[in-house]
């Protein structure tokens, strides 16, 4: 029986491939040494790449830790959305897609990308706004649904001050917090902002 052909890659796929493995190589470096203490060199000499194709398919370093943090917020609305399907009621799925965010900010050093290291080189406000289109966009449509604070606050207003609480028990939980006091104070929180179960 004759070997069957190595499929061919594309271009793209090729692409895809090669900025992946620059992605992947930068994140252990950036949790491992900090951002300030990991140069272009290493990265590249870690994914097995030339510098020069480093330069091909980003900026600069700003620019691949930029895609660090993209590819993790992803992660973290994925995991959220995964939690919340949608024969959930407004109210589970908010409270499920909470859990889900501090679950998901437990994978080891995405604490330490998206709320230290990331305001800390890209700014504060790069950073919520790609936040708004990751895990705060989900928590917006969680509050939204389950109708927290409706006709009594704006949502605009509401969403980026319960996204700081959901945050600093993130924080507290990567210093040594206890996972399961944090998680169960925090969803206390959410329940009592929600109110009492309205029944039908």
């Amino acid at each position: 029986m004759a070997d069957s052909p190595t499929p061919v890659r594309t271009n793209r796929e090729r692409t895809e491939t090669t900025r992946l493995a620059l992605i992947e190589a930068a994140r252990a470096l950036f949790v491992g040494k900090g951002y300030g203490d990991t140069s272009t060199p290493e990265i590249a000499t870690a994914a097995g790449i030339t510098r020069g194709a480093l330069y091909h398919h980003f900026v600069d370093k700003r620019d691949l830790f930029r895609q660090v943090l993209l590819r993790e917020g992803e992660a973290v609305a994925a995991d959220i959305e995964a939690a919340t399907p949608e024969q959930l009621s407004p109210r589970e799925a908010l409270l499920e897609g909470s859990k889900a965010y501090l679950n998901a900010m437990t994978v080891p050093g995405r604490t330490r990308l998206l709320l230290i290291d990331g305001p800390a080189v890209l700014g504060m406000a790069e950073v919520m706004a790609m936040d708004d289109a990751t895990s705060a966009k989900s928590l917006r449509q969680g509050l939204e649904r389950a109708g927290l604070g409706k006709g009594e606050v704006s949502l605009d207003a509401l969403t980026p001050l319960l996204a700081a609480a959901f945050d600093r028990a993130a924080l507290a939980i990567d210093a040594g917090a206890d996972v399961e006091e944090t998680r169960t104070a925090m969803l206390w929180l959410l329940e009592r902002a929600l109110g009492p179960v309205r029944k039908r």
